[in-house]
């Protein structure tokens, strides 16, 4: 679907070309009035492309990805965290395309040209690379709140199933976001090029910055609370080994003492003596005291 936004026959100061779930046919044919390069193109119809800059001759193309998850119950690659818009643009028009609703484009024509459009392509542009990052904001502050969560339910040593599972698809989502975000980087950087006057660019940059440092630090949250679990669960089962050798410690020596008189040996002294019995038992009994005694020394108990 082509839908037309701004038209320079309605006054504008350019054509903004909307095209949602375009088809073949349809983006040929704005190749061929807007002069655009056919392998460009092509790139808009990979699902899975990368965020990239590219110069033409007569145009700029820019591909970027806003975080929109599909209904999966752990989705963690980029096609299904992220939704692919690219953009063409020059100082005559600006054309969008994507295969899934992006809302912020309307919202963005609203506030900034639903009477009069004051801005020109490139600060359009700029806005469109703005949303698109915002969108990374929310998530980006509920994984931080989640791995808060966790901290403290680790430390508190609550039962959490799945623990493991949980903190792999997290640190995933956290990784292919921060390599779109790193990829934007060039975007940016290239798009703006000898473009310093545009005013919405420094708050560009500043949500840049701010969303590589909160997905940085999920990451480093993420490991710190992997080394951390993986302590106190080597340190849960150290203490399972400590009681079970210490009940081993206590019971070697009586088993062998039970070990010995339990052999059928015809001539056995103490088997005849009345006291043999008791005597064993209690000889037993002062081998475990003296054991017990003995870790206590040690403060091994």
């Amino acid at each position: 679907m082509i839908q037309t936004l701004l038209s320079r026959e309605e006054s504008a100061p350019f054509d903004w070309i909307d095209v949602y779930e375009p088809s073949i046919e349809e983006l040929y044919s704005l190749a061929k009035k807007y002069d655009l390069h056919r392998y460009t193109v092509r790139d808009c119809l990979e699902a899975g492309h990368l965020p990239k800059f590219e110069k033409a001759d007569n145009y700029n193309f820019i591909i970027v990805r806003t975080f929109s998850p599909k209904k999966d119950i752990n989705p963690h690659t980029i096609q299904d965290l992220t939704s692919k818009v690219a953009v063409f643009y020059s100082d005559k028009f600006l054309i969008t395309i994507h295969r899934q609703e992006q809302p912020f484009l309307l919202e963005i024509k609203k506030k900034y040209c639903s009477h009069e459009c004051n801005l020109n392509t490139h600060e359009l542009m700029t806005q469109i690379l703005w949303y698109s990052l915002h969108s990374y904001e929310a998530p980006g502050l509920f994984l931080s709140d989640v791995m808060d969560d966790y901290e403290q339910k680790i430390f508190l040593k609550d039962n959490i199933p799945n623990l493991q599972q949980k903190l792999y698809y997290i640190k995933h989502k956290a990784s292919v976001t921060k390599k779109v975000l790193v990829l934007t980087t060039e975007i940016i950087n290239q798009a703006h090029h000898n473009n310093d006057a545009n005013p919405y660019l420094q708050d560009l940059k500043d949500l840049h910055v701010k969303l590589i440092t909160i997905y940085d630090q999920v990451q480093d949250d993420i490991t710190n609370l992997l080394n951390i679990y993986i302590s106190l669960s080597a340190q849960k089962t150290n203490e399972v080994v400590k009681i079970l050798t210490i009940l081993s410690v206590f019971f070697m020596p009586l088993t062998f003492i039970v070990g010995v008189y339990g052999m059928n040996f015809k001539y056995m002294p103490e088997l005849n003596d009345k006291l043999g019995y008791p005597g064993v038992l209690v000889f037993m009994a002062l081998v475990a005291v003296g054991i017990y005694i003995w870790f206590k020394r040690k403060r091994w108990l």
